[in-house]
C-alpha cells in the first residue's frame, strides 16, 4: 500500500447515534461500547449542563488501524476483502469536528485535513501524527517505570495518543472538545454495510490500484469494501488529500440521509446490525452520556447537517530545507480559530453609536470572496458596503481612519489577524478590507478552506458529485 494512500475512515458514529435516537430503548445495548479517558476530568460538558462555549463539540477520528477497538488483529480473509496490508500505524487519518449550536438543531461539520503542519507536544509536526507520538512515548514511559503487563502498557499508551490528538485539535481550533468518538476500518466496513449501502455521485470515472477503487461516473450506491476505496483513494484525483476530504464528507453526508431515513429507522434488523456495529469497533470517551446525547438530536432533520474544511494557507508547504520533499499543509492558527467560532454564530459587537460600513476588495482569484467576507461580517454587525475586484496582491489588509482604530482592529481578528494600516484616505465612518491571494479567513470556499474555490457545499440534504 502507497504510504501516502492510508485510510480516510469516515467517521460513523454520529449518525448511528442519531438513528437510535427513535427508540432510547436500543440505546441500552450500547452500555458495553469500548469507552477511554479521553476527555480531562474538568473538560466536556456534564449532563444537564450547557456547553460554555456555546456549542457541543465532538471530535470523531478516523484511525489507520489494522486491530479491532479490543487490540486484535482483523482477519488476514477481511483485509484481503477490504484491499488493504497487514501493517497499519498511528496516525488519524481522519479529523472532524462536529458543532451542534446550543438552541438549534443545525450541525456544522468541519475536517481538518492529515497533513496540517502545526505545534505540539515533542515539536512541530503534521497533526496526524499526534497519536503516534503520544502513544510510542508512553509505551516507553510504562515500561521504562516497570510495567511488564502487555495489556496494561497497550492500553495506556492508547489512552495517551487519543488524548494528545485531542489537545492538537483543540489546540489548533480553540474548540473546547466535549466528546470523542473513534473508528477505524473495521467500523467503517461493517456500518456501510448494516445501512445496506450509502449514495454517492462522481463528476468522472476514476481508477486507482493502490485504494483498490474502481468507479463510473454519476450517481451510484456503495457499502463494504468499495465504499472504503472510495474514501481511501487520493491517487489520480485532481486535488489529492482535499478531494479525498469531500470524498470522506460527502459519504458521511450521505450515510447521515441514509440512516436517518424512515426506511432504515422502520426496520428493526438494520437497527440491530447498527448498534452490534458500533459495540464492536468504536471508541467513545467515558464522560459521554448517549441517552443524554440522543435527546439533544432528536431534532436533527437528514439535512440539518453542514460540512466544510478549516481554512488553509499552503497545500505544498516545504517545513524541511533539507527534505525538498517533505511537505505538508500550511495552517494559520488564527484563522482556523476564527473560523470554527464563526460556526457556532459568535455574539455580535455592540453597535456603535454611528454604524460602521466595510468595504471589501478582492485581490485574490477566488470568485465570490469579497460577498461572502461582506456577508460574514454583517452577521457579526457591520454595515455592508461597496465590494469590488482589485488588481492581485499577496497579503491582506484592513485599513481604517483614526477615528475608527478599535473597530478596525476588531474586523482584522474577525478575519483571521489581519494586518492592520490607519490611513487618512478612509471615507469618514469606513473600514477598507483588500483580501489577497494568501487570505484564508472566513468565506474562503463559502465558509471553509478548500483549495478551489467554487465547489458545491456538501449538506446532508442531497447528493453532491465530487471528484
Amino acid at each position: 500500500m502507497h504510504p501516502l494512500g492510508k485510510i480516510v475512515v469516515a467517521a460513523l458514529a454520529l449518525v448511528v447515534f442519531c438513528g437510535t435516537a427513535y427508540g432510547y430503548v436500543n440505546l441500552r445495548a450500547l452500555d458495553d461500547v469500548t469507552r477511554d479517558s479521553v476527555i480531562d476530568a474538568d473538560g466536556g460538558t456534564k449532563p444537564g449542563e450547557q456547553p460554555a462555549d456555546g456549542s457541543l463539540d465532538i471530535l470523531l477520528v478516523g484511525r489507520d488501524s489494522r486491530d479491532d477497538q479490543q487490540g486484535k488483529p482483523l482477519p488476514p480473509e477481511l483485509l484481503r476483502e477490504l484491499r488493504v496490508g497487514a501493517n497499519g500505524d498511528d496516525l488519524t487519518d481522519t479529523l472532524i469536528v462536529l458543532r451542534v449550536p446550543n438552541g438549534t438543531r443545525e450541525v456544522k461539520a468541519f475536517s481538518i485535513p492529515r497533513d496540517s503542519y502545526v505545534s505540539m507536544p515533542g515539536g512541530k509536526g503534521k497533526i496526524n501524527a499526534a497519536f503516534g507520538r503520544a502513544k510510542a512515548a508512553e509505551a516507553r514511559r510504562q515500561r521504562e517505570a516497570g510495567e511488564t503487563d502487555k495489556a496494561k502498557i497497550q492500553q495506556a499508551a492508547l489512552t495517551a495518543g487519543r488524548r494528545a490528538t485531542r489537545q492538537a485539535v483543540e489546540d489548533l481550533t480553540g474548540v473546547k472538545i466535549d466528546h470523542f468518538a473513534e473508528v477505524n476500518l473495521l467500523s467503517f466496513y461493517e456500518i456501510s454495510k448494516a445501512v445496506g449501502g450509502v449514495d454517492v455521485c462522481l463528476k468522472k470515472a476514476t481508477k486507482d490500484r493502490n485504494s483498490g477503487a474502481d468507479f463510473p461516473a454519476g450517481p451510484q450506491r456503495i457499502q463494504g469494501a468499495d465504499a472504503l476505496a472510495f474514501v481511501r483513494q487520493r491517487d489520480n484525483l485532481p486535488g489529492t488529500d482535499f478531494d479525498r476530504v469531500r470524498r470522506q464528507q460527502v459519504f458521511l453526508a450521505g450515510l447521515a440521509r441514509q440512516v436517518l431515513s424512515a426506511g432504515t429507522l422502520a426496520d428493526p434488523g438494520k437497527v440491530s446490525d447498527l448498534i452490534e456495529a458500533v459495540k464492536r469497533s468504536v471508541v467513545l470517551d467515558d464522560s459521554w452520556n448517549l441517552l443524554d446525547f440522543v435527546g439533544q438530536m432528536r431534532g436533527v432533520s437528514g439535512g440539518g447537517i453542514q460540512f466544510a474544511t478549516i481554512p488553509v494557507v499552503n497545500v505544498d508547504y516545504r517545513y524541511d530545507p533539507d527534505s525538498p520533499r517533505a511537505t505538508a499543509v500550511q495552517v494559520d492558527p488564527a484563522a482556523v480559530k476564527a473560523f470554527a467560532a464563526s460556526l457556532i454564530g459568535a455574539p455580535a459587537p455592540t453597535a456603535p453609536a454611528s454604524p460602521v460600513t466595510v468595504d471589501v476588495s478582492n485581490a485574490s482569484p477566488r470568485d465570490g470572496l469579497a460577498s461572502r467576507v461582506a456577508g460574514f461580517l454583517k452577521d457579526k454587525g457591520f454595515t455592508p458596503g461597496k465590494k469590488e475586484t482589485v488588481s492581485s496582491r499577496r497579503t491582506s489588509l484592513v485599513r481604517f481612519g483614526p477615528d475608527l482604530a478599535e473597530r478596525g482592529a476588531e474586523v482584522a481578528k474577525l478575519l483571521g489577524g489581519l494586518a492592520t494600516q490607519q490611513s487618512a484616505a478612509v471615507p469618514a465612518g469606513h473600514v477598507e478590507v483588500v483580501l489577497g491571494t494568501v487570505y484564508s479567513g472566513p468565506g474562503v470556499a463559502d465558509g471553509g478552506g478548500a483549495p478551489a474555490g467554487g465547489d458545491e457545499p456538501i449538506t446532508s440534504a442531497g447528493v453532491v458529485c465530487v471528484n
